[in-house]
């Protein structure tokens, strides 16, 4: 069956092994488009038009904000030398330059601290970290919104944190300016046919989903997906094991940061206190 045409059941199993989790008449396409997100990493070379760019930044300014804050930022880089150094920065990853549109998501509090300036108001509530979570999640729900129209345009998209292994030189590179900080971009555009990227499996709904308390998982259930993402990374051509090749190089020590074990420090040199 082609890929846009299966069903809430096909992906259900494709994503948790069981279709047991949906209820008969909940299904539409939403739904549906949501269930078959992948992650693409191979465009082709076809440059998104910038009226689509701007369509998808308004669903992505539609989404929830805290306060009406809008702490959200994006830079849309079309540069090719531009694009070439910021790939460089997130481990030379080729989709950052092939991708039809690229755009980086940045934590804003610039605008609100200068226009509360120009009022003669004070911003020292700017200084605490949970202002700075407040515009992280911002940008978060915005570019998550974004993901979600690019894909219902038709196009691929895959999230690039690996430009916070060099954040100081990304910073640099957009000429950020002081309490802005880039979380991450996004690569959107025409998935590649090669591009061999399928729905991946997640964790069981019973590891995740906890009903009035928080519930340990279930060792079965963690067994049970170590399995069900070992054989989708075979087929992907992967190492296979999420534990010895995946969770371990990440959680083991600040080497699995690639770099970022400093990100407190670039936070504070753009501006954030973080008290």
């Amino acid at each position: 069956m082609p890929e846009d045409r299966r069903t809430v059941g096909d992906l259900l199993r494709r994503r948790f092994g069981v279709a047991e989790h949906v209820a008969d008449g909940l299904e539409n396409g939403v739904v549906e488009l949501l269930l078959n997100h992948r992650t693409v990493r191979t465009f082709l070379p076809q440059p998104l038009d910038e009226k689509v760019v701007r369509l998808i930044v308004a669903a992505a300014q539609s989404a929830s904000t805290s306060a009406n804050f809008q702490f959200t930022s994006v830079v849309s880089v079309r540069d090719a030398a531009r694009r070439d150094r910021l790939a460089t920065y997130a481990g030379d990853q080729q989709l950052v330059r092939d991708a039809g549109a690229f755009l980086v998501w940045v934590a804003d509090w610039s605008r609100s601290v200068s226009i509360a300036r120009e009022h003669g108001l004070p911003a020292a509530g700017a200084n605490y970290l949970d202002s700075t979570i407040s515009s992280i999640l911002d940008v978060a729900l915005a570019a998550q919104n974004a993901a979600v129209a690019a894909e219902s345009l038709g196009y691929g998209i895959t999230f690039v944190g690996a430009l916070r292994n060099r954040v100081d030189e990304v910073c640099a590179e957009l000429e950020l300016p002081e309490w802005t900080f880039p979380l991450f971009g996004l690569a959107i555009g025409v998935p590649h046919p090669d591009d061999p990227a399928d729905v991946k499996p997640r964790l069981g709904q019973d590891v995740v989903l906890h009903q009035e308390t928080y519930t340990p998982p279930d060792p079965a259930a963690i067994t049970d997906y170590r399995e069900r993402i070992g054989r989708y990374y075979t087929e992907q051509e992967r190492p296979a094991d999420w534990v010895l090749d995946r969770l371990a190089w990440r959680i083991a020590d600040k080497g699995g940061l690639d770099g970022r074990h400093t990100i407190r420090d670039s936070f504070h040199r753009q501006g954030f206190p973080l008290r």
